[in-house]
């Protein structure tokens, strides 16, 4: 099998994925997914390799992250993870997709740039008052 790469963003975060033969391991930044972010961090990007079930078992993934917050570091893994998986298992597309379009694809929003004025707020605006 040849290596493959994929790369997923969220907010700051980007995450590029290489897959590669292997025994299941799962390396986030040089470290096992076990010692990767909070709990509900391991359980989202736990989530594409639960669906993937016996292919991610027979493939290594190591992913490198930087960027961003745990939060947004753990959906970009996530997304590149999937990708990945759905590259080398092209069967796993639809599985993905019927279980949550943003193992695919990216959720494109981005932080609101803060207008002048405004207090380093977006859309908060100054208080006036006439009396």
């Amino acid at each position: 099998m040849k290596t493959l790469q994929a790369s997923g963003k969220r907010k700051r975060a980007v995450a590029r994925a290489t897959i590669s033969a292997g025994t299941g391991k799962v390396r986030i930044n040089n470290l096992s997914l076990e010692e990767f972010g909070t709990p509900l961090a391991r359980d989202r990007v736990k989530e594409p390799l639960l669906l993937a079930g016996n292919v991610a078992e027979k493939v290594d993934i190591n992913v490198a992250t930087n960027g961003g917050g745990v939060t947004g570091q753990a959906d970009a893994v996530r997304l590149a993870i999937a990708r990945a998986l759905a590259e080398h298992a092209p069967a796993l597309k639809e599985v993905f997709l019927d279980y949550d379009r943003t193992l695919l694809v990216a959720d494109v929003r981005r932080k609101e740039a803060s207008k002048p004025n405004s207090r380093g707020r977006a859309r908060a605006k100054q208080q006036k008052s006439y009396r």
